[in-house]
């Protein structure tokens, strides 16, 4: 499937680089009309992260992100910030599809494996954030502002046979337009078959969407591409049949 963004800073629609808050691009000061000209086109789902939220380390917009869910016919999963299970049944009751929880699946996995029981798999996705350290894939934290002290794989074992919904971005990648992480993707999913994985970061092209099918994921988040105008979210969308 496929998933455009929308990332908000202020009420805004922006775009970092590579993670750094200190490198954003706005774009549009009206994201409900964004994601309707989004559904205009053929979407059927919307990735939302409220980037306020996951610096401040709780939600700052949710009334928006509940007015995307509420005014549009997209299957919007949101997050950004999420501290606890009230964050998430809030999003839940304003009618969002799945709740992204990003840090916390790293920091307090208790917490979240808890919450995957009460809410259902179904209804959240597990966010992780990686750069490389030697080449070994590590989760960043807080608004990718810290780093974890366990690598990605050490994670993801703790969720196995839990979570159905994993997106994980290479941060380096992100904003950057220079292609996706193919490789990792692929190695996730040989190691992790189970799991619905979600690309992102990276994605400049139609032929990067063509990368992380044959890389045996599930979804791919697209979101600067289209700011900048790449390619049309039509084009994209017909390369994943039935997205």
């Amino acid at each position: 499937m496929i998933w455009p963004a929308i990332d908000l800073m202020n009420g805004r629609c922006v775009r970092l680089h590579k993670g750094d808050f200190a490198q954003k691009s706005l774009y549009d000061s009206d994201p409900l009309a964004r994601a309707k000209a989004f559904e205009a086109q053929g979407a059927k789902a919307l990735h939302v992260v409220d980037l306020d939220g996951a610096k401040a380390g709780m939600p700052m917009q949710s009334a928006l992100l509940a007015r995307l869910a509420d005014e549009t016919g997209l299957k919007v999963q949101a997050g950004g910030g999420i501290r606890s299970a009230d964050d998430i049944a809030a999003l839940l009751d304003n009618g969002v599809a799945r709740v992204i929880i990003g840090s916390l699946a790293v920091s307090m996995p208790q917490k979240v494996q808890n919450w995957l029981h009460r809410f259902g798999p179904e209804h959240i996705v597990l966010a992780l954030d990686i750069r490389f350290e030697d080449g070994v894939p590590i989760p960043a934290l807080r608004g990718w502002q810290d780093q974890a002290s366990i690598n990605l794989w050490e994670v993801l074992a703790r969720y196995e046979g839990l979570a159905n919904h994993v997106l994980v971005t290479d941060i380096d990648r992100d904003g950057a337009l220079g292609g996706a992480n193919a490789a990792l993707y692929q190695d996730i999913k040989a190691r992790f078959a189970s799991i619905k994985l979600l690309a992102s970061g990276g994605i400049g092209s139609l032929d990067d969407i063509r990368a992380v099918q044959d890389a045996g994921t599930d979804g791919v988040i697209i979101g600067k591409a289209l700011y900048e105008d790449c390619f049309a979210l039509e084009e994209a969308l017909s390369c994943w049949p039935n997205a």
